[in-house]
């Protein structure tokens, strides 16, 4: 280290001389360059510490992030299983590497931040602190000297003068200390710079050293074969690319090179499939904007089971708009426009109208909305179906709402026919098999939700002026009143689900199959909302009275009701099903048909069913007095000469407590 050449003689500091003077400035204002130079010295060493502790805290959130890929579930993320776990064996790595770059930013805190701020503060801080006590004191002597010099010499007052020369001599002496003070401090300033330079530095260069061994160690001895691996299989995946690459160029140039009629509309070369049963594409459909003002927007539709659906451009999903099922499709003239069609429910209330693009789309549109609208697809082989029910590739489909356009309808008419019963010598019905549902239920049976018929269908079942057939099982007699020789009177709060005609009443799959057939329909079509009734089983009959008028709304014989059960798994639900007659042949005695009826109850069907079982048990026993005598000997009676049931039932509809469940006698 070389010596310091320039310093303040002490000796010369009570002389204060113009030598000492101009000396001192020297040091003062290297004293002044060295603050300045100091303060931009620590700003640039607190920014390297700042982007270190930035470092810092990047590494850590890059280590984060890496593991979050796992966590974001990518939709094409199939197959990345190999990506995640090598993306976090590098959050491992980073997360190593973030402490690593912690306890270096801490050493750079501490050995060289920590050093220069203590050499501002401490060292130049008293620097600037003793040069304002010297000049404080020069001024003060400076001040006693003037008043010395303006003793009288005539008129000397040896009070006055011993005062002045005591001030001179306290402000001299001051003065004297304050630059013995201020001399030395500017002397070791030299040196102290010196070392304020080189420590920050020192400490830097050893941390950022200790810093690389660690990585060092870190790399070659735990990620010499992983980053090899990784090389690798970048290395495989940018094949793959390359090769994926020039398959989509080829297949580019391949597709393009076709000929211009692919984008021209209305140039369709292939024919009209008319027996399709799903469609999807493009439309334009009609909206209204205002009261006279319409509006076309060209949107994908797309048809799902028995419904259109349509999904904006977009949108995740799509969602329905109409239901097919005995819809109307036609043709219409619209504003001028080609290939219009037109989509009615068959109430009538909901239409759409609807433009293809091409004359084929157009047809084929109008075929499909046919098909599904007939509910082809619910046949075992609707392609066949299809290509004997379409007669035209344009035609408008007459909306199904009864039975008995459903039969004619149907392509077999046998099957569509309801209550059919189903005849065992067919080949097809496999002795000691467990019958399908097509032998128990015809495909495309209509499905009723409501007990009261629609006011279009009553009417067109009696415009012929013949007997009036219920699908429900009900007859002209059902509707007379009551017996009042009922031994038995038992009301169950239970919602009506739906019905529909089956084709055989003595095996009780079909209520199984119906009960399956009812619920996927409701939830098909989204159908809900059910009401409450009162099923009140006598021993002559099943009746459904509404809660609130107690009018009956539906009554059955018991003698016309064949089968019922409860659901194997689901206790709430039981069905029955009623035997009737078929008058519409012109047969006196009419033909056999059969209808499910199921309902959710609010206790265990297998009580409703147990007290039919009783019902019915009653009517054989009142064919023979004895029998009847012997069964009333068995079941309890109440004091006021009725029957006791056992089991007990919650009356849910009017809050009722427990009460015993019994029947007038």
């Amino acid at each position: 280290m070389p010596a310091v050449h320039h310093k303040l003689l002490l000796e010369e500091a009570l002389q204060d001389s113009p030598q000492t003077r101009s000396l001192l400035s020297v040091f003062e204002e290297d004293a002044g360059m060295l603050t300045d130079y100091t303060n931009q010295l620590l700003q640039s060493m607190q920014r390297v510490f700042g982007a270190q502790s930035e470092m810092g805290l990047a590494t850590e959130q890059l280590s984060q992030q890496l593991l979050d890929y796992e966590k974001k579930n990518f939709a094409l993320g199939k197959g990345d299983e190999e990506v995640i776990n090598t993306l976090q064996s590098f959050a491992k790595t980073v997360g190593e590497l973030n402490s690593l770059h912690s306890e270096l930013a801490n050493q750079m805190a501490d050995s060289m931040v920590f050093p220069l701020i203590q050499f501002r503060e401490k060292d130049l801080t008293e620097i600037s602190t003793l040069k304002e006590i010297f000049g404080i004191a020069t001024d003060e002597h400076e001040a006693a000297m003037v008043k010395y010099s303006r003793l009288p010499k005539k008129r000397e007052n040896e009070k006055l003068k011993a005062d002045l020369v005591k001030e001179v001599a306290y402000t001299r002496r001051k003065q004297h200390q304050a630059s013995l003070q201020y001399y030395c401090a500017l002397n070791a300033l030299q040196y102290r710079k010196r070392v304020a330079m080189l420590e920050p530095m020192l400490g830097y260069t050893q941390a950022q050293i200790s810093f690389f061994k660690k990585g060092i160690e870190l790399v070659s001895k735990k990620m010499d074969n992983f980053l090899s691996s990784v090389s690798t299989m970048t290395q495989s995946i940018q094949t793959q690319l390359d090769t994926e690459a020039e398959a989509m160029r080829m297949s580019q140039k391949e597709l393009l090179s076709v000929d211009d009629s692919v984008y021209m509309p209305d140039q369709d070369t292939e024919s009209v499939n008319r027996t399709l049963i799903q469609k999807a594409g493009y439309l334009n459909i009609r909206n209204k904007t205002g009261l006279v003002t319409t509006a076309w927007d060209r949107l994908f539709f797309f048809t799902q089971g028995g419904n259109l659906m349509c999904q904006p451009r977009g949108a995740v999903a799509g969602g329905m708009i109409l239901d097919l099922d005995n819809s109307s499709v036609m043709a219409v003239e619209c504003e001028d426009r080609r290939y219009c069609f037109q989509i009615t429910c068959p109430s009538g209330k909901t239409s759409l109208i609807l433009q293809a693009e091409s004359k084929k789309e157009y047809e084929e549109w109008i075929c499909t909305v046919n098909n599904i609208s007939r509910q082809i697809y619910l046949t075992d082989n609707p392609e066949a179906v299809a290509i004997r029910m379409n007669q035209s590739a344009i035609q408008a489909v007459t909306p199904i709402t009864s039975f008995e356009k459903r039969q004619e309808g149907s392509p077999n008419p046998d099957r569509a026919k309801p209550g059919g019963v189903y005849d065992s010598s067919r080949g097809s019905q496999k002795t000691g098999a467990a019958p399908e549902p097509e032998e128990l239920i015809a495909p495309g049976t209509p499905i009723q939700f409501d007990i009261m018929l629609p006011a279009s269908e009553f009417q067109d079942q009696n415009r012929g002026g013949g007997r009036r057939t219920n699908p429900f099982g009900e007859t002209d007699d059902d509707c007379s009143s009551d017996n009042d020789d009922s031994l038995l009177q038992q009301v169950f709060v239970v919602r009506f689900l739906g019905s529909m005609a089956v084709r055989c009443g003595d095996n009780q799959e079909v209520i199984y199959e119906a009960m399956r057939q009812v619920l996927a329909a409701r939830a098909i079509h989204n159908i809900f909302r059910t009401t409450e009734s009162h099923l009140m089983v006598t021993s002559s009959n099943l009746r459904l009275i509404d809660p609130q008028t107690q009018v009956t709304r539906i009554s059955f014989q018991l003698e016309d009701v064949c089968q019922f059960a409860a659901h194997q798994e689901n206790g709430r639900l039981m069905g029955f099903v009623v035997e009737g007659r078929d008058w519409t042949d012109g047969d006196e005695e009419g033909e056999a048909s059969y209808s499910a009826f199921v309902f959710e109850s609010n206790t265990e069907g297998e009580k409703i069913c147990y007290t039919i079982n009783l019902a019915k048990d009653i009517t054989e026993a009142k064919k023979d007095p004895e029998a009847l005598a012997e069964l009333m000997k068995n079941m309890p009676f109440t004091n006021d000469g009725k029957f006791l049931l056992l089991e007990q039932e919650t009356d849910m509809s009017n809050g009722a407590g427990q009460e015993d469940l019994e029947s007038e006698a």
